[in-house]
């Protein structure tokens, strides 16, 4: 295996990770917990769906909740500079063969839906309906105080197929995992807008959408968001952390929204810009990756994900046994 090839020159622009777009089961219930839990801004509602955005964000919508009888994740979303981009964004799917459609999204500018060759389901928006920030409406800040979207996670059964695809069209690996003694590809972290990752894969069973992920404004913010899950009833609803991650350095907090869905809250990152910087290799052996201190993440962290509709699930190309907590506290 061989690290992927950065190309600085792609065919069209991606600015950012941009929305997700979810199936849910229970619309009020969903709202519910990503204003009051979360602690997101709802934009607007219609009778088959929620739009919701962080609170410094401009854009019409980070995150979309879609009435529907199963509980999928639709569309991991990325935003383009131009609708130009759009154009060569449909002519990239054509000539490589990319199952994907043109089409109007409520409150977007031009949209393209694809299927990337490992089974993410991509939506590229080149521009949304702009509203009023709320970044300094402090008497708004709830919860978590999700201030914007930052990133995704993706579980892939062939990390290095997603990453060489994704490494074309302009995303910048900052860290990686590997096995030792080789560069084969466990988990790669992909950057476009400057900080440690806009789309990361990590080995398993998929395609799946392991998470999403919003930046808070400082620690506190994090602890805040545990102590609402905690009085509002969601406590066990808490996957994972307080915590600090190896990778990107972040502090996080993972829950689990009514459907099981995982959105992250995360601060402290750094930046990934001057070009000459390499990115950062962790052993696949070394458990500080994932958590720089206390205990290891649960067997449900590990390997739950919420599926994509239509894909078949397919089994890791590489098989790798990460420590869980269940182990680590000699609980089975």
């Amino acid at each position: 295996m061989t690290l992927p090839v950065w190309n600085q020159h792609p065919e069209f622009s991606i600015t950012r990770a941009s929305h997700t777009v979810l199936a849910v089961t229970d619309l009020a219930a969903s709202r519910d917990f990503y204003r009051d839990v979360v602690g997101l801004v709802v934009t607007e509602e219609t009778s088959d769906a929620v739009y919701l955005r962080g609170l410094e964000e401009a854009s019409h919508h980070s995150l979309v909740l879609e009435q529907a009888a199963e509980a999928r994740a639709l569309h991991v979303g990325l935003r383009v500079r131009t609708d130009d981009d759009i154009v060569a964004a449909e002519r990239f799917c054509k000539q490589n063969g990319l199952d994907h459609r043109r089409l109007e999204r409520p409150f977007q500018g031009e949209t393209i839906q694809f299927r990337d060759p490992v089974g993410t389901h991509i939506e590229l928006a080149s521009s949304m309906d702009v509203v009023e920030r709320k970044y300094q409406a402090y008497n708004e800040f709830v919860a978590g105080a999700p201030q914007r979207i930052d990133h995704y996670q993706v579980v892939t059964y062939d990390v290095q197929k997603a990453t060489d695809f994704w490494s074309n069209l302009g995303m910048r690996m900052s860290e990686y995992t590997a096995t030792p003694g080789s560069d084969e590809l466990w988990g790669t972290w992909l950057e476009v807008k400057g900080n440690t990752h806009d789309l990361v894969f990590t080995n398993g069973r998929g395609p799946r959408l392991h998470h999403f992920a919003f930046a808070v404004p400082d620690a506190t913010a994090i602890i805040h968001a545990a102590d609402v899950a905690g009085a509002l009833g969601a406590g066990d609803e808490i996957d994972r952390g307080p915590g600090r991650h190896g990778l990107s350095n972040a502090l996080f907090l993972y829950l689990r929204d009514p459907d099981q869905h995982r959105v992250e809250l995360f601060n402290s990152h750094y930046q990934f810009i001057d070009l000459e910087v390499p990115p950062i290799r962790w052993e696949v052996t070394d458990p500080r990756r994932a958590q720089l201190w206390g205990m290891p993440a649960s067997r449900r962290w590990f390997f739950e994900a919420s599926e994509f509709p239509g894909e078949a699930v397919n089994e890791p190309l590489i098989q790798a046994t990460p420590q869980v907590l269940e182990d680590y506290l000699g609980v089975h």
